[in-house]
């Protein structure tokens, strides 16, 4: 694969690197470079050349659920606990439906694509069939996944709430079968957050995690509720986060923790010597009043963060929306207290792309143009305003800022997943598949 046009990435969070009339060569699925001059083994080798289009990482979701897509921009004046009751464990219910399950999860993932997110980490429901459905549609479609069957045995609906040894079997099968069968799409263990798993089921989720070496995937101080719900079933335990350490689900480099709201500083530490990866969800936390997340303060402290969607928590899949909104946020929290740094444009790309896409539970890293990074490409040009850009001379900074705020997906003029054009998922079944 070789492109050429305005190469933009973000190698460092505070480093936009833009490399105008320039190609980007793939050897395969992985990157080799970005060059300004072709090497000349490559001279007669073809070129899709996009002209001043800006061609920048895809971008990696670290933390969605996928059966509440349907759900997205629904029950946004409750707050979480009621939410769950009200909102998400019905419609999650449903997903018992192979057909179904099905059927919605063509629908998300034809979404991804649409908004140019195309590695992403999810949780499932806890339907074995319909999360294997989800695994398989998406590895099919091209994605790069790590998909979880979610994990409950207790504070969940009859029609949810599991039995720890069938969960434990179920789980066990699907990240075997995840192994055997699938090309780009991973299994990750899924308690779905410390009130919905008991000691048992958390201690047997941490046996398969060790066994298996496997990534791990939940929630940490979302709401304020939620932690003194945690307390109070936990009393022993130093924090909400320390009840994942004790059970053996904190894998070292390979644990995904959702928000971080109100971390302590002992959870602080905690996250940074396991080198857990928090998911920052800024339009969520807007959204069920959960609170506003102190992320330059955190990502100062040396824990890993990356920007996420947390849909249906978060009203759409399209992760600019949500970089503009850690922006936004940050700048809110600096108001409040000017020691907090404001986030920018170069951080925000990076936490959308990066970051997320380096976690060491995938298979190999993307979201940058560094050489070995996965060729996970889009291009971006929006015909509405390129006269308008030619005649006011915008810079590839100005004209990314720009699709970050106030952009469209059709603005995505080609995807790209592993090297190769990536065509719309499922696109012959029509809308309603």
């Amino acid at each position: 694969m070789i492109l050429k046009g305005t190469v933009v990435w973000a190698p460092e969070p505070a480093r936009l690197e833009v490399s105008e009339a320039s190609y980007l060569v793939a050897d395969g699925a992985a990157v080799r470079g970005v060059y300004r001059e072709l090497p000349a083994e490559l001279a007669g080798e073809p070129v899709e050349d996009w002209g001043d289009a800006l061609i920048v990482p895809a971008f990696v979701d670290a933390h969605v659920h996928a059966p509440q897509y349907l759900n997205a921009g629904i029950g946004m004046d409750e707050e979480l606990l009621p939410w769950l009751e009200r909102r998400t464990f019905p419609l999650e219910a449903r997903f018992a439906d192979a057909a179904f399950a099905s059927r919605a999860y063509r629908a998300f993932l034809r979404e991804l694509w649409r908004q140019g997110t195309l590695r992403f980490v999810a949780f499932g429901t806890v339907h074995a069939p319909a999360t294997w459905e989800l695994m398989r549609l998406a590895d099919a479609a091209g994605f790069t996944a790590l998909v979880g069957k979610v994990n409950m045995d207790r504070n969940a609906p009859a029609s949810l709430a599991e039995d720890p040894a069938r969960s434990l079997g179920e789980t066990e099968e699907l990240a075997l079968r995840a192994r055997e069968e699938l090309a780009h799409v991973g299994f990750i263990a899924t308690p779905r957050f410390v009130p919905s798993t008991t000691d048992r089921l958390m201690d047997g989720l941490g046996a398969l995690v060790e066994k298996y070496g496997l990534p791990v995937q939940s929630h940490v101080d979302e709401n304020r509720s939620e932690i003194e719900l945690v307390a109070s079933l936990h009393p022993k335990s130093e924090s909400y986060a320390h009840v994942y350490e004790e059970h053996g689900l904190m894998p070292r480099a390979r644990t995904i923790l959702a928000h971080g709201v109100w971390l302590k500083p002992s959870e602080i530490d905690l996250l940074r010597r396991r080198e857990v990866l928090v998911a920052h969800c800024p339009q969520s936390n807007a959204n069920l009043t959960s609170g506003v997340m102190p992320l330059t303060r955190t990502l100062d402290a040396g824990v890993a963060c990356a920007v996420a969607s947390d849909v249906a928590g978060g009203s759409n899949l399209g992760l600019p929306a949500h970089m503009a909104c850690a922006v936004r946020a940050s700048k809110l929290r600096r108001v409040r207290d000017e020691s907090e740094r404001a986030l920018g444009l170069a951080e925000a790309l990076y936490l959308a792309t990066k970051a997320p896409g380096s976690f060491a539970g995938f298979a190999d890293p993307s979201g940058s143009f560094e050489p070995g990074y996965r060729a996970d490409v889009l291009v971006i040009e929006s015909a509405r305003t390129r006269e308008l850009d030619e005649l006011l001379g915008r810079t590839p900074a100005e004209r990314l800022e720009r699709f970050v705020y106030s952009g469209e997906s059709a603005d995505i003029a080609a995807r790209y997943a592993g090297g190769e054009r990536m065509p719309e998922p499922f696109a012959q079944e029509g809308s309603g598949a």
